[in-house]
């Protein structure tokens, strides 16, 4: 499984002091603010200022500043003159062409040097409903964000095709903080008994060896979701 980020600010400074070489460094700090960002630990208008970051990391600024660039190139982020790094708003209309392409990576995702179902992978698989299970009962916003980024790696397992599994992390994360603004308190129990039914949709036909419909379960939900999530915008307005 891949290794999702501690983002708290002691962990982090370990894995950097740990890490071996300037590549890991770079990618523990980017894949950390990341983290920060769609889970709204840095929520839409923060300034992210490079001193107080690289102090908290205890690295240099340049190392830093190359991860805040590949965050601005994947649309988390935005350099204005006279502020500085400011985490970009999230626009439901901006990203309906990112939600289509999405569509079709989730279907690809089951035909395109498909995975092979071993034990690891279906221990995986039943780790997150396990962990949906427990979201479901005891519903959450932060639980909710953290198995909904959880499960897209796990999700990722299931196909060995690395450009597709790159194109689809880079379009993930600039959706998925989309849930977290838009849901209203009174629909997150819906959403999450929805979301923790994909889970064990998804579960089930990867423990029957049937990719291609874990895709298309996959796909359907990712679609029905994005119109759930126009509605819950209209209500918001409205409101």
């Amino acid at each position: 499984m891949t290794d999702l980020p501690d983002s708290s600010a002691a962990d982090v400074a370990l894995r950097l002091e740990n890490a071996v070489g300037a590549q890991e460094r770079f990618q523990i700090m980017y894949s950390v603010l990341r983290d920060r960002i769609c889970t709204l630990v840095y929520p839409p208008g923060t300034q992210l200022g490079e001193e107080a970051l690289a102090e908290e990391f205890g690295v240099s600024r340049s190392p830093l500043r190359k991860a805040l660039q590949i965050l601005e190139a994947d649309g988390l982020l935005q350099s204005q003159q006279g502020i500085g790094t400011l985490v970009t708003d999230v626009d439901l209309d901006a990203l309906a062409q990112v939600y289509q392409l999405r569509l079709e990576l989730n279907e690809l995702t089951g035909r395109l040097s498909p995975a092979t179902v071993d034990d690891a992978l279906l221990q995986e698989f039943d780790a997150m409903n396990r962990r949906a299970a427990v979201l479901r009962a005891h519903p959450d916003r932060h639980e909710f964000a953290r198995l909904n980024i959880d499960f897209f790696h796990v999700f990722q397992l299931l196909s060995e095709n690395q450009p597709l599994r790159d194109h689809s992390e880079k379009l993930f994360y600039q959706t998925c903080r989309i849930w977290l603004t838009l849901i209203p308190e009174a629909a997150l129990e819906r959403e999450v008994k929805v979301f923790c039914g994909e889970i064990e949709e998804i579960t089930t036909a990867v423990n029957s060896d049937d990719l291609e419909a874990a895709a298309l379960i996959r796909r359907a939900h990712l679609s029905m979701g994005f119109k759930r999530l126009r509605k819950h915008r209209k209500v918001d307005a409205i409101a």
